[in-house]
């Protein structure tokens, strides 16, 4: 992986046709999809002043919508070398996003629990992302790992979970992580954790590798974020241990 930015495309819209409502939206869906992300940013994204885009975010930061954190040293500065701010999407705009069917479909799981117990609430988490796997996995048609998961971020990002691939951590192992801005189901995953489980086996299967479960929407982080090694850990050699003097190994 050479790029340290997500690779999100936005598309600018006319800003003649386009109401406040909807540039806010935008403003929110990209925060979501990149965050956490500067003003800046953002503006050079939407083809939008920086001005106005930070009295949008200003006005979904009243609202709960956004949250500000700071940008990571070597994420650049703002001027007179403050820390610019960056945004990050909250559990509040997560809703927003979500729509209004999240409490329906917990009811749901809810009488489901009642009726079968755990096990049936883990057997319908698994058959929803058997057929996820069903769907996706013909459209992966890349052998490496990294460009299957940068195929499997579209894809995602096509059924609204606002994907990207970043780098991992620099370690032995190179890595890279999956990341989802936008949880479709986050109000019922907080209650039903069995659909973030059986997401994460998905994704084992459609990368064909072990995957590792670093951070979920559901769990209160801004971002779901799964690891995914793109290579073998280096193998480990052991120095035999050499025999006390004067004592024959008897074979």
């Amino acid at each position: 992986m050479t790029s340290t930015a997500p690779r999100v495309v936005a598309v600018a819209a006319d800003p003649a046709t386009e109401t406040e409502s909807t540039t806010r939206r935008r403003v929110l869906e990209l925060v979501a999809s990149t965050g956490p992300v500067t003003a800046g940013d953002l503006a050079e994204r939407l083809g939008l002043t920086p001005a106005g885009v930070r009295r949008h975010l200003a006005l979904l930061e009243e609202d709960g919508k956004i949250a500000v954190r700071r940008v990571l040293p070597g994420r650049g500065q703002a001027r007179r070398g403050r820390p610019a701010r960056a945004y990050v999407v909250t559990s509040g705009g997560q809703s927003e996003l979500q729509g209004g069917y999240g409490e329906l479909a917990a009811q749901v799981l809810r009488h489901l629990r009642a009726a079968g117990g755990s096990a049936a609430v883990a057997a319908f988490a698994d058959e929803r992302y058997d057929a996820l796997v069903e769907r996706y996995a013909p459209r992966l048609t890349a052998t490496d790992v990294s460009e299957r998961a940068e195929q499997l971020a579209a894809l995602l990002s096509a059924d609204g979970y606002a994907a990207s691939v970043r780098p991992g951590p620099a370690t032995l192992v190179p890595a890279a992580q999956l990341c989802q801005g936008h949880c479709p189901v986050q109000h019922v995953a907080e209650e039903f954790g069995e659909l973030c489980e059986a997401e994460a086996r998905a994704f084992a299967r459609l990368l064909g590798t072990h995957v590792q479960r670093l951070a979920t929407i559901a769990g209160g982080a801004h971002a779901c974020v799964t690891n995914l090694p793109l290579a073998q850990p280096p193998a480990t050699t052991t120095t035999p241990t050499p025999e006390p003097a004067g004592r024959t190994t008897r074979h």
